[in-house]
């Protein structure tokens, strides 16, 4: 399941920047921001920009791996 998530990424100590796990872009600052997406794929947590939700959106509501995409 998809959801946007704001605040601190868990884990990180609240230094480290927040990344795309698709396209490598970063966040401006250590909060995630509202329009980024997160997905669960084999359990692990990954992070998704605006721009790679938005052109991928009908991959990630079909469940597929970001590999398919």
């Amino acid at each position: 399941m998809t959801t946007a998530v704001a605040g601190p990424v868990s884990g990180t100590g609240g230094d480290v920047a927040v990344t795309c796990d698709f396209c490598g872009r970063e966040a401006g600052g250590e909060k995630m921001p509202l329009t980024w997406t997160t997905a669960v794929e084999s359990g692990r947590q990954r992070r998704f920009c605006d721009l790679c939700s938005r052109e991928h959106l009908r991959a990630m509501e079909s469940k597929l791996d970001s590999e398919w995409w």
